[in-house]
């Protein structure tokens, strides 16, 4: 007699693509996860979708922040479910070490390119990702010339901590290199 199993419920089934998929970030290959240009083109409808009911920069910011932030939670409870621990993260830099590496690695498919003290500030840290996903895609017009498209995974990374009982104020910044 055999026994069917049952399918895995979605909380246990890979956020990105299965190894051996062809997968990786701009992977269009077969296998679960979402392919670069569905996110970009649902990226970009989510910008324009606050773009036209903001009248400022800085508010256009706060909205994908607050889009961000809701993610953010989800995904430290979706993570930490996997993980199956039942104690919280206590230290600062363990919780930060946590979104540069595993919540990055869940939602973006690669860790973070580093994790960074400031040298002006003690209490201030920079999660560094040289080619965010947000911005890979978008042109920023003339007129929003100071936008920064990041503002959402800033909102991720405070859904994080604020879920985890870190209070923070995160920023998003751009920097050329």
């Amino acid at each position: 007699m055999s026994r069917s199993q049952a399918p895995p419920s979605i909380l246990d089934r890979p956020l990105g693509r299965p190894a051996g998929s062809g997968g990786g970030r701009g992977s269009s290959g077969s296998g679960e996860g979402v392919s670069l240009s569905a996110f970009a083109y649902l990226y970009s409808e989510l910008v324009q979708y606050h773009q036209s009911r903001v009248a400022s920069i800085s508010e256009l910011e706060r909205r994908l922040e607050s889009a961000g932030y809701g993610v953010g939670l989800r995904v430290l409870e979706l993570l930490a479910y996997r993980a199956r621990e039942s104690k919280r993260e206590t230290r600062l830099m363990n919780i930060l070490h946590f979104i540069s590496s595993n919540v990055w690695k869940s939602l973006f498919g690669k860790a973070a390119d580093s994790l960074e003290r400031s040298i002006d500030h003690a209490d201030e840290f920079m999660i560094v990702d040289y080619e965010p996903i947000t911005s890979t895609y978008v042109s920023v017009p003339a007129d929003l010339g100071q936008l920064s498209a990041d503002a959402y995974i800033s909102g991720i990374i405070a859904g994080v901590l604020e879920g985890a009982g870190f209070t923070a104020r995160v920023t998003a910044h751009s920097v050329a290199v």
